[in-house]
């Protein structure tokens, strides 16, 4: 492929994450569905995840997200003049979810709000636009955070999603920067051959009292053998596209990012591209899948454990809904 994606500058000045408060081990999802002990873990290759009570709003999560990443760092919340949510799963179809985190934010009344929704995808969509957005001095500061609630979605009579899913929040602090930090390459890629494969049928104008609804067009449905089937097919040559557009090979790549879809996913890749374990950012143990929070909480992750360092690039790689393919290699 030739190389025709210009470097686009962009710095991560600030991260964070928020998780809530109560703690599932996949030995309290055995006694919830009278499992012999071990039975999720070996499943879903899981500890614990965190699942959020019903009184904890997914605005509230990112709102948090929000003020752990500026209270960190320093940061004054009115120098902040962007918010992006890239959440997969919204508060409510009408008004936007932004909206809805900037109403429970400490961030100033009055700034620009947006939603960018990939799936599990959104926060690479939503770096690459903000990115994009920073370079034409449409704005100066861009907190872009990602805040999913995937248990109230839950279909506890499907093991195979019910297992593997965790609630979370992660949250970037973005700037034009100096010009030493930026994307070398983006890729996005959708295939509908796989759109059936992950879905929620209810939500929107598809199925709703008008047209017809069922109590499971409500939650969240999954084929995981064809998804993985179809997914493992298309992304090393998807890899490989990415890589092309940055002229470098996957020796090149000091740290890998990858949503945090299953122990096996996981697993696959890092076999795959042959992959040391201190390569690959791997919290999917003790998160589980936080569907659109999952790439930048394993940002975070790098970030606090200095696997993100300046000069070594980074992929932000991921499959999403759709079915669709996400990548991104990052200059620290």
């Amino acid at each position: 492929m030739k190389k025709n994606f210009e470097f686009l500058p962009v710095k991560i000045i600030a991260s964070a994450i928020a998780l809530p408060n109560l703690k599932v081990t996949s030995e309290q999802i055995d006694k919830k569905l009278n499992k012999s002990i071990g039975y999720c873990y070996k499943r879903s290759g899981i500890e614990y995840r965190y699942h959020a009570d019903l009184q904890i709003q997914q605005s509230d999560l990112a709102a948090q997200a929000i003020a752990n990443a500026l209270n960190c760092h320093q940061i004054a919340p009115d120098s902040v003049d962007l918010l992006i949510s890239a959440s997969a799963i919204p508060v409510q179809a009408l008004p936007y979810t932004a909206s809805h985190i900037l109403q429970a934010s400490c961030l100033p009344q009055g700034i620009a709000t947006l939603d960018i929704n990939v799936s599990c995808v959104s926060f690479l969509a939503a770096l690459n636009i903000a990115a994009s957005l920073l370079n034409s001095n449409t704005y100066r500061r861009i907190v872009i955070v990602s805040a999913d609630l995937a248990s109230r979605g839950l279909d506890w009579q499907d093991e195979e999603s019910s297992f593997i899913f965790g609630d979370g929040a992660a949250c970037v602090v973005v700037e034009k920067g100096d010009g030493q930090s930026g994307i070398i390459s983006y890729l996005l890629e959708t295939y509908t051959d796989g759109i059936n494969y992950c879905e929620i049928r209810a939500g929107g104008t598809r199925c709703n009292f008008h047209t017809g609804l069922e109590n499971d067009d409500l939650l969240f449905h999954m084929q995981g053998k064809p998804l993985f089937k179809m997914a493992s097919a298309i992304v090393e040559p998807f890899i490989e596209r990415l890589l092309a557009l940055a002229d470098m090979s996957i020796n090149d790549i000091a740290t890998v990012i990858p949503h945090q879809a299953s122990h096996l996913s996981l697993e696959h890749m890092r076999k795959r591209l042959n992959l040391s374990e201190e390569t690959i950012i791997n919290i999917y143990r003790y998160r589980g899948n936080q569907v659109a929070a999952s790439i930048p909480s394993a940002l975070h992750e790098a970030i606090i454990t200095e696997r993100f360092k300046a000069d070594l690039p980074v992929m932000l790689i991921g499959t999403a809904a759709g079915l669709t393919l996400g990548g991104m290699i990052l200059l620290p």
